[in-house]
């Protein structure tokens, strides 16, 4: 079941309409910037998806680039917002997942980190972020950014609430070819400091017969991204963020072949007890 941001009550009672400058960039008919999905699951994980959807709003004319350029990862992670919603039920787990392209601003980058907007992303200049004023960059963590955090927050506060500290699963995907460079692997695990999640996560996965990344393609232990960080690490919650090669997941059928393998897989790692209490590591 997926609920859109303005349908649901709690989020209406907790965010009424969105800042004046955001209401700038949204028009009434367009979706809102985040997707809760699978509300009604009961299992103490939550699954985030930070690079769902490559939606840009009229208001934005399409950051000035053409279908061919918004296809592409640069505007999103390809095929992973399906493979998050099936999951997800598999899991009986809830799932927040954002509705705006990365281009617009970057959910899973720090405000000050000059990749948050890009102006050129993997050798494709996007015209429509170049030379932007405080204002408007403004206006876009206001419309996007801070209203899928906030619901992420949420989230977490109701589970909390139930009384068990929930584990955070992160979900992204990435190209199999990047600057020349083939990748070998067909998943990659990304963490900081708490092996809890991770490291079972990663024995099992390779038990399964396949080449795991570890802190690869990228690292989680540069605390170069966001959501990870902000919303397992800081608050002492078990977490990973899971990294899907893309061309293993760019159909309906793929998705949903490695939703089963995934969903196979984490609900053995899922069952340990010491995953789901508030734990800090330094």
């Amino acid at each position: 079941m997926s609920i859109a941001a303005t349908d649901s009550p709690e989020i209406a009672a907790d965010r009424k309409d969105l800042d004046e400058a955001g209401g700038q960039l949204l028009a009434e008919d367009e979706p809102r910037p985040f997707e809760l999905f699978n509300l009604s699951g009961r299992t103490p994980v939550l699954l985030i998806c930070d690079h769902a959807t490559r939606f840009i709003p009229r208001s934005l004319n399409a950051l000035g680039l053409d279908e061919a350029c918004l296809s592409r990862h640069i505007a999103w992670d390809i095929g992973i917002a399906e493979v998050t919603r099936r999951l997800a039920e598999r899991l009986e787990a809830p799932a927040v997942l954002s509705h705006f392209s990365r281009l617009i601003v970057d959910p899973n980058r720090q405000v000050n980190n000059p990749t948050s907007i890009p102006e050129i992303s993997d050798g494709v200049i996007v015209p429509g972020n170049r030379d932007l004023d405080a204002p408007a960059v403004a206006a876009r963590l206001e419309a996007f950014f801070y209203p899928y955090h906030e619901a992420i927050e949420r989230q977490l506060d109701r589970m909390m609430t139930a009384g068990t500290a929930p584990a955070l699963i992160s979900m992204h995907s990435f190209t199999p070819v990047m600057k020349g460079q083939e990748r070998p692997w067909e998943i990659g695990i990304l963490w900081n400091k708490d092996p809890r999640l991770p490291k079972p996560l990663m024995d099992r996965l390779r038990a399964d017969g396949l080449t795991v990344g570890d802190n690869l393609p990228y690292s989680g232990a540069d605390e170069h991204g966001y959501s990870q960080h902000v919303h397992g690490d800081r608050r002492g919650l078990a977490n990973a963020l899971i990294e899907v090669r893309q061309d293993l997941i760019d159909t309906h059928h793929g998705a949903a072949d490695w939703a089963e393998r995934l969903g196979d897989v984490l609900e053995e790692v899922l069952r340990d007890p010491e995953l789901y209490r508030v734990e800090h590591y330094g």
